[in-house]
């Protein structure tokens, strides 16, 4: 056996090394060099898209309003920080994929070319493909739905959100499930597949709507333009500046039941900054009104009378 080695080693020439590696072996390093090659070009394309997409967002972040800018920052707080998250998480995943891509054509060509028949490899991963989709449709329908919730921005982390089956602050977004709270502290797990709508309610911005009853007897020449000047020195509060984007407006009359008036505040605010609005305006106007001898309407144990009043 050994004496059958040591012929064979002897019938090896440097030709024949030459000619046996310029085949199959050198084809191998090519292929592999290439697709090394490709998957570093492709890389440094997806890292140098993300930086400009960032860098962009950020010169367009800067030409926005100061006041809207610093409002909507406020209220927030992560807008800009999910937005690159979000940017770094497509980044990532494309780079995935790439890797992926080119590492299966790279292992097909080699298997290719050493002999390998790749027909039945082929008609194998066909066929398991075909089952694997029947049987983990659901999860696929869950990942491409999570791919498009991150790369439209549909929501994120602290966004308070209506999916139809519950309605909460979201807690986490990942490709699969989304988790969010409600305001009862119960935890929901819901699959992106199965969310047909959502409904974000701090997106953008929010409007406060404030509805201010006063008796039927009162003067409206006197209690709108009061109403307008609390309104106004609201405004000008530094404090309340970071959440409202846009001066309170009074729409005027918005009913008239029995004994009352009610005239209505609408206010373009932050994100999640209605309620607080809200709840301020009606503090002051109360105090303006107690100062200037408004009266509130008097409600009656047996509902309200005719209009006008008695």
């Amino acid at each position: 056996m050994l004496d059958h080695v040591v012929q064979e080693l002897t019938k090896l020439t440097w030709k024949g090394t030459l000619d046996w590696f310029l085949g199959a072996p050198l084809q191998i390093v090519v292929v592999v060099l290439i697709a090394l090659l490709a998957r570093w070009v492709l890389l440094r394309s997806i890292g140098r898209t993300v930086q400009v997409t960032l860098a962009r967002a950020d010169a367009r972040r800067a030409q926005e309003p100061g006041r809207a800018r610093r409002a909507i920052a406020s209220a927030t707080g992560t807008a800009h920080e999910r937005h690159r998250q979000r940017t770094l998480t497509m980044g990532s995943l494309l780079r995935s994929t790439v890797t992926f891509v080119i590492a299966l054509i790279t292992i097909l060509t080699v298997m290719g070319i050493v002999g390998i028949n790749l027909a039945p490899v082929l008609a194998t991963a066909g066929v398991g493909g075909v089952a694997l989709g029947f049987g983990a449709q659901s999860l696929v329908k869950d990942f491409l739905s999570g791919i498009f919730m991150i790369l439209e921005d549909q929501y994120g982390v602290g966004d308070v959100i209506d999916t139809g089956e519950a309605i909460g602050t979201v807690e986490e977004v990942s490709l699969r499930v989304t988790r969010l709270r409600d305001g009862q502290g119960v935890v929901w797990y819901i699959r992106n597949g199965e969310i047909v709508r959502i409904g974000n309610k701090s997106q953008g911005w929010s409007t406060a709507v404030v509805d201010l009853p006063v008796a039927y007897s009162e003067n409206l020449e006197k209690v709108i333009p009061l109403i307008r000047d609390v309104v106004h020195r609201l405004d000008e509060d530094e404090a309340w500046q970071d959440k409202l984007l846009e001066e309170p407006q009074v729409v005027g009359v918005e009913s008239m039941t029995g004994s009352v008036i009610t005239i209505r505040v609408l206010a373009k605010t932050a994100p999640e900054q209605q309620y607080g609005i809200s709840r301020e305006i009606r503090e002051r106007v109360k105090a303006a009104f107690d100062e200037n001898g408004i009266k509130a309407p008097v409600m009656t144990p047996f509902g309200p009378g005719p209009v006008g009043g008695r």
